[in-house]
């Protein structure tokens, strides 16, 4: 029997405001992209709509993209995927946290799954196909849902402009090169991209007013 039951993908801007991360829901089963805020936040609501979470995937390994993730994985049992590229990078932006009254990542805490690029099914009948991105961070993707035309960037690329690289493991020659990649890809226009912070778009609005997204 055909499964009838649709994805939403929601975006959340958990407090304090600063990333936005994405609950992406099938019937009564979930998961989350880029957990930023406080674990406590995300199982009140979670609890709160009885959703199953099946596990955490992050766009890369700065800390306002994981600083949940740990303490989800170990509350829930499930699983939080990283490339292992960004794995060194895990605990590295504990000062953010603090800055952001958040609690630290521990490096004894529940340590990520390394991702796995193949093409997945992320939740039944949702299709999720693995971008390689390095350039913000080493081991930084970019998750895109074929059948629903959605692209999940991370901090690759922003509405009008393209992530920083003067971070640890950034490399402004190699984002670029990632941001054409994601441009050669010739998506469809009207696939909503979603930035890791600040508003979403679509690839036609970043033809048109990102000067950066090109090949």
């Amino acid at each position: 029997m055909q499964n009838l039951k649709k994805p939403n993908f929601e975006i959340i801007r958990m407090p304090p405001e600063n990333t936005q991360s994405v609950l992406l829901t099938v019937g009564d089963s979930c998961v989350i992209f880029d957990p930023w805020g406080r674990s406590e936040d995300w199982i009140r609501i979670l609890d709160e709509r009885k959703l199953k979470l099946q596990s955490i995937y992050a766009t890369h390994g700065h800390p306002d993209h994981i600083s949940a993730a740990p303490s989800l994985a170990r509350h829930y049992n499930v699983p939080w995927y990283l490339h292992s590229g960004d794995f060194r990078l895990v605990g590295w932006g504990n000062g953010l946290l603090e800055y952001f009254g958040l609690p630290k990542i521990s490096l004894s805490d529940i340590r990520p799954t390394t991702l796995d690029l193949s093409p997945t099914v992320v939740l039944p009948d949702v299709k999720m196909n693995i971008v390689e991105t390095p350039g913000h961070t080493p081991g930084g993707v970019a998750y895109y849902f074929p059948d629903e035309k959605i692209m999940l960037i991370g901090d690759t690329l922003f509405q009008e402009s393209y992530g920083r690289c003067d971070l640890p493991g950034g490399d402004e020659k190699m984002l670029f090169q990632s941001i054409a990649n994601i441009y050669n890809m010739n998506l469809p226009g009207e696939t909503m991209v979603v930035h890791g912070h600040g508003m979403d778009t679509t690839i036609d609005w970043l033809r048109k007013n990102n000067p950066y997204f090109h090949n």
